[in-house]
């Protein structure tokens, strides 16, 4: 499949950008976003790590090597690991610092379809979950017994409410999940033992409140400024945790500020990078031992309200997950350089709204 198309050049009224990290060479599903994003007027952020090739160059993309994001200024920029995928952070800062809005990641391997270029609304009218604990969503969109990656496996079977009782809400969602078809976003397990591919039903949409718990990925994700904050990808974890518990974070502080998050159709397809399954299963090991734990002990911190309150909730929450060994504790200094770095470019950026 291809995903590159003809369309024409769409004006945008709100500044918004698309990062990705990779270390591959200009690839179909690069080329693909690269085009789509040139069309559309969008800046394509790519940042790329020490395996990345020197040469990188691919019309319509913003590549940011190494030296590049060292020569930044940004504070995390220096001290970020190197081969790691939260030099995406990197990437964040750039867009943010230059003016993004609104803030669009995925990966590589993923193939945009056109409805992944339309607009996108944070205000929405969907159906909700009002269900408290952990919730399959993938079983909204699909038959089969699938769910996404980093839900305890304790809750896979436990069906959520019918879509059909589910009422529909008014709801603010600056955190946006969609889905991937072919090759979606599914741990080890799943993978090992089930089939794909698997694609999912295009007809709906919906919103998890306060007290709802489900995984989401950096695969295919929208964030709006208020909460960008929130996208701070922890590096002293396991790799195939780090953006699972980025969520848990993100969607017990989104609690505090009315915030819901809500989870689309399927406007990207992946065509999945060579993975070695049983690594996948061993790295992804600490989220079935720790996810429902770590979901209790962030349900149970006292939080406040607020965007100017984002950084000090993020640092109750990351201090629970070092106290509980999910995160080394080289994640604080690493947290703290984000911080700075956000702190001083989110505060200005709000300000020119």
């Amino acid at each position: 499949m291809s995903g590159v198309e003809s369309a024409p050049v769409i004006p945008r009224k709100d500044p918004t950008a698309l990062v990705v990290t990779s270390i591959a060479a200009p690839n179909a599903a690069l080329r693909s976003l690269a085009h789509g994003a040139q069309r559309r007027g969008l800046r394509f952020l790519l940042v790329g790590d020490s395996k990345s090739p020197t040469d990188f160059e691919l019309e319509g993309c913003e590549y940011y090597g190494l030296a590049a994001q060292r020569e930044s200024g940004l504070q995390y920029a220096a001290v970020c690991p190197e081969r790691s995928y939260a030099r995406k952070n990197i990437g964040y800062l750039l867009a943010i610092r230059d003016g993004a809005r609104v803030l669009v990641e995925t990966d590589d391997d993923n193939f945009p379809r056109d409805a992944f270029w339309a607009e996108r609304r944070r205000h929405v009218e969907v159906k909700r979950v009002d269900e408290l604990g952990w919730v399959n969503v993938y079983r909204y969109f699909s038959d089969a017994m699938i769910w996404p990656r980093g839900l305890p496996l304790e809750a896979i079977r436990r069906e959520p409410p019918r879509f059909e009782d589910l009422a529909v809400a008014a709801v603010d969602c600056p955190i946006q999940q969609g889905l991937a078809d072919e090759n979606p976003d599914v741990d080890a397990v799943y993978r090992l033992v089930c089939e794909l591919p698997q694609s999912f039903r295009m007809d709906r949409r919906v919103a998890l409140r306060a007290g709802a718990w489900c995984p989401f990925n950096s695969q295919n994700t929208t964030w709006w400024a208020d909460a960008f904050p929130l996208m701070y990808l922890p590096s002293q974890c396991s790799f195939r945790m780090t953006d699972n518990w980025r969520s848990f974070v993100a969607q017990r502080i989104a609690w505090e500020n009315g915030w819901s998050v809500q989870f689309h159709e399927a406007t990207v397809w992946q065509e999945r990078n060579e993975h070695d399954l049983l690594r996948d299963f061993r790295d992804e090991v600490p989220g079935y031992l720790l996810n429902s734990a770590i979901a209790d002990r962030l349900k149970a911190l006292s939080l406040n309200a607020g965007v100017g309150a984002l950084a000090d909730n993020m640092r109750r929450c990351y201090s629970a997950l070092i106290e509980m060994g999910a995160v080394a504790m080289e994640e604080t200094g690493l947290l703290e350089a984000w911080l700075r770095d956000i702190t001083e470019i989110h505060v200005e950026s709000l300000q020119c709204d």
